[in-house]
C-alpha cells in the first residue's frame, strides 16, 4: 500500500506484524528496577495488572529529538506491530490512559494524535501550546488532520479543514472547524485560505499530501509560519510542470518546513493531560473485528475514512 523506504535505519523485513498504535490491558508484569540513573528504568514507568495502556510508536524515544536508533525500533515497521492478541512491551513503551476514554478511542492516540500534537507544538521552546489568535490548516480528514483539528479547536485556535467531500466538511465543522474548503470545487484552495485569513495566511499547515499539495501550502502559509510535513499521500515526486526549488519556496515567505515523525513519550504524557482537561474524544470512523483486519487495511487505503479505523482484537 505504500513504500516506506526513505530511512536508512529502517530495515524492510520480508514479513511483519502490522499496525503501530494500540490500547490494551496489562495482564502480567515482569521484574521492576529502582535504577533511577537509567532513563529506561524510571520507576514512574511502572504499571500493574489491569492497567489500561497505549503503546508509543518508537519505544526508545523517551524525550527530545528522535534518532535513527529509535526509528529502527518503530512498531509495525521494522519492529513487529500490535495487531496481535498478546504482546510483550517494555514498561517505557506504554503509557496509562485517562479513565474517560474508551479503549477504541484511546487506540487512536499513539500515532495520529501524537503526530498532530507535535506538528502543532514542536516549535515552541517555552513549552507553550497552540492557541487563540492562530490559524491552522488541516489537509483532508484522515487521522492526523482530524486529531489536529480537535486539538487546535480545543485550544482556541481557528481551524480550516480541506476535503473533496462536502459531507466530511460538514462533520469537520461539527468538530469545531471555523472554515472548510472543498478542494475539488476550489482547486486553488491556497487562495481560499488567504481569503479566509484576510491575506495573512495560516500559522501552521498540517501537510499530509506531499507532491500535489506542498506548493500550495507554501503559497498560503503566513510569513514566518510553519509547514509540518507528515505524509505524501499524493506521491513523493513533484509534478513535472513545477520543479521550483524548495529553498526558494521557503525563502519566499520565510517559512519553516519541519518533518514530523511522531513524538517522544514525555510529549505523549503531556498530550494525554490536555485531552483529559478538554475531554477530547478521538474520532473512530469504523470498527472492524479481528478477523476483518485485511478489510480494515483495504478500507484505510481507500481513503474513505473520517478520523481513525480501529480493529477490535480478540482477548
Amino acid at each position: 500500500m505504500g513504500l516506506y523506504n526513505h530511512h536508512k535505519s529502517v530495515e524492510q523485513p520480508p514479513a511483519i506484524v502490522p499496525c503501530s498504535d494500540m490500547c490494551g490491558v496489562v495482564v502480567a508484569v515482569g521484574p521492576s528496577s529502582n535504577n533511577t540513573s537509567d532513563p529506561y528504568k524510571n520507576p514512574a514507568f511502572r504499571v500493574k495488572e489491569g492497567d489500561r495502556v497505549i503503546s508509543t510508536f518508537a519505544p526508545t524515544h523517551i524525550t527530545g529529538q528522535i534518532q535513527a536508533k529509535d526509528l529502527g525500533n518503530g512498531l509495525g515497521g521494522p519492529a513487529p506491530g500490535v495487531l496481535v492478541q498478546y504482546r510483550v512491551f517494555p514498561t517505557f513503551g506504554v503509557v496509562q490512559i485517562p479513565d474517560y476514554m474508551t479503549d477504541d478511542e484511546a487506540a487512536c492516540l499513539p500515532i495520529a494524535a501524537m503526530t498532530a500534537w507535535m506538528s502543532l507544538n514542536c516549535m515552541r521552546p517555552k513549552g507553550e501550546i497552540v492557541g487563540r489568535g492562530e490559524t491552522i490548516v488541516c489537509q483532508g480528514t484522515g487521522g492526523v488532520s482530524i486529531s489536529a483539528a480537535q486539538i487546535a479547536s480545543a485550544a482556541g485556535a481557528d481551524v480550516i479543514v480541506t476535503s473533496s467531500s462536502d459531507e466530511k466538511l460538514k462533520r469537520a465543522t461539527e468538530l469545531g472547524a471555523k472554515n472548510t474548503i472543498n478542494y475539488r470545487s476550489k482547486p486553488d484552495w491556497d487562495n481560499a485560505v488567504l481569503d479566509a485569513t484576510s491575506s495573512r495566511g495560516a500559522d501552521i499547515i498540517i501537510e499530509v499530501g506531499g507532491a500535489t499539495t506542498l506548493r500550495k501550502s507554501f503559497e498560503c502559509v503566513r510569513f514566518g509560519g510553519l509547514i509540518a510535513c507528515i505524509g505524501y499521500l499524493s506521491g513523493k515526486q513533484d509534478e513535472a510542470g513545477d520543479r521550483t526549488n524548495t529553498n526558494l519556496l521557503c525563502l519566499k515567505r520565510n517559512v519553516t518546513l519541519k518533518g514530523i515523525v511522531n513524538g517522544p513519550r514525555d510529549e505523549l504524557e503531556t498530550m494525554l493531560k490536555f485531552y483529559e482537561q478538554k475531554q477530547i474524544r478521538p474520532v473512530v470512523d469504523r470498527l472492524f473485528n479481528f478477523e476483518e483486519a485485511d478489510q480494515a487495511l483495504q478500507y484505510l487505503f481507500s481513503g474513505g475514512h473520517f478520523g481513525k479505523v480501529v480493529v477490535k482484537v480478540k482477548a
